[in-house]
């Protein structure tokens, strides 16, 4: 594994920057990322060990259209106030994580600009994908997904690389800890393989993790030399398998996801920027302390999608805005969020709190121990450490065994025969617990 030894420890807060200070879809200019200081504290008092953050560079709309990687976005302020940023994060001992989009640029980027400008005689027409139909009408070029606002990259051009290179390592000069790669799916390996070499050359302890949603996770992070790739299977396992009332799914998963620790440890969520909030996917919310308990006992780099701890719901559309309802501004300071939404926060400090207090999890293999359709109890293992867990999304209370349980650390819940080979949970309905082993 090449993470750095810090990773181990990391609980990430991830932030959608734009959508936090009221930014975007607004288009106001008074956000200023100077906002987020007043929410560094309580980052902190969650638990949370770093700053996730989405887009802050210069773009046209919500911040995956980049117009210029080396400017903050005029929406969010200056290069001071980053700079305010990150020494205010430092200063309570928050990393910083920064969202690189270097699949594709927005139209406006000064390299597609040259290129419509100047057609092929343009110094950058070798960064893009193009075609120059006959008549001397602009170019083609390939774009992601279908949005011809985002200009896909020609990773085959080393001159794209040098670029991207450059960028990365001009804003871990200026404290930042790492980078999460937006759509490193759609960039071939060989591409990180060259940039991310260059990259550590300077800044050997920098975190980088792909955002991958299908695939190969284990030969895609081989292949690329990244730490670690975004754990889309699991996710969609926790929330399926709640809704579903069907363990069985989320156990296989739980023994795929063993695989991928035998060579990266994942990037692990219940939430994030691109999907539907927890709080509205999950179809009975009493299912929310289920999945933030598997979140803090599985191996894995966790992060909270800011928001989520307070219980805040959204649906992902697929039209133009679908995702505004995920991406809401917040108030001035936590003082500003409705009081109903703080019971679920001490829950996330109470679970982070015990990840923090066992970073061995960070590694931690799980294996089955009991399998119902709506009862699954798993023990969570690093060597001689362990912890077992027990849910249930049954209406009615419900026994199970937990062997060599032999105390309850979270949760509610009756234990029976603590310690022994026989030893039983009795957890309410949907109910969980995690306990010593």
């Amino acid at each position: 594994m090449s993470e750095p030894d810090w990773v181990e420890h990391a609980v990430w807060w991830q932030v959608y920057p734009l959508g936090f200070v009221g930014a975007h879809p607004e288009g106001r200019e008074n956000g200023r990322l100077q906002r987020l200081t007043a929410w560094l504290d309580y980052a902190v008092e969650l638990g949370a060990s770093g700053l996730l953050l989405g887009p802050v560079f210069a773009s046209e709309s919500h911040g995956y259209d980049t117009l210029d990687h080396f400017r903050i976005d005029p929406r969010l302020g200056t290069d001071a106030d980053f700079d305010a940023l990150i020494a205010a994060a430092h200063d309570r001992g928050l990393r910083v994580l920064l969202d690189g989009v270097f699949n594709h640029v927005g139209r406006g980027h000064a390299a597609f600009q040259a290129v419509l400008e100047q057609g092929r005689d343009a110094p950058t027409a070798s960064w893009f994908r193009l075609t120059w139909p006959a008549g001397g009408s602009g170019p083609g070029y390939d774009n992601f997904e279908g949005h011809d606002a985002l200009v896909a990259l020609n990773h085959a051009e080393p001159a794209v690389a040098d670029y991207v290179t450059e960028v990365m390592t001009h804003w871990l000069r200026r404290g930042a800890d790492g980078w999460r790669l937006d759509v490193a799916y759609g960039v071939p390996a060989e591409f990180w393989a060259t940039v991310l070499p260059r990259v550590r050359a300077e800044f050997p302890a920098a975190y980088v993790v792909g955002e991958v949603i299908h695939g190969d996770y284990a030969e895609f992070v081989q292949k690329s030399t990244m730490d670690s790739v975004t754990q889309y299977e699991l996710w969609k396992a926790i929330w399926s398998a709640l809704n579903a009332a069907n363990f069985f799914e989320l156990s296989w998963t739980l023994e795929r996801h063993n695989t991928f620790l035998d060579s990266f440890v994942p990037q692990t969520f219940v939430g994030n920027h691109d999907v539907t909030r927890l709080a509205s996917k999950l179809t009975d919310e009493r299912h929310v302390p289920l999945a933030l308990a598997l979140l803090c006992t599985v191996g894995g780099t966790p992060s909270i999608y800011a928001g989520d701890e307070q219980g805040f719901q959204g649906v992902k559309e697929d039209r133009e805005h679908g995702d505004d309802a995920v991406r809401p501004a917040f108030p001035a300071e936590p003082a500003g969020l409705a009081p109903y939404g703080w019971p679920l926060y001490h829950l996330h400090q109470e679970l982070i709190g015990l990840r923090r207090r066992h970073p061995w999890l960070h590694h931690a293999r799980t294996r089955a121990v009991h399998l119902t359709n709506e009862q699954f109890a798993y023990e969570a293992a690093d060597g001689s450490r362990k912890v077992i867990v027990a849910l249930s999304v049954g209406a009615a209370a419900a026994e199970l065994p937990v062997p060599y349980g032999k105390s309850i650390l979270n949760g509610t819940a009756e234990l029976r025969r603590a310690g022994s080979a026989d030893a039983a949970v009795i957890l309410p309905a949907n109910g969980w617990a995690v306990l010593e082993a």
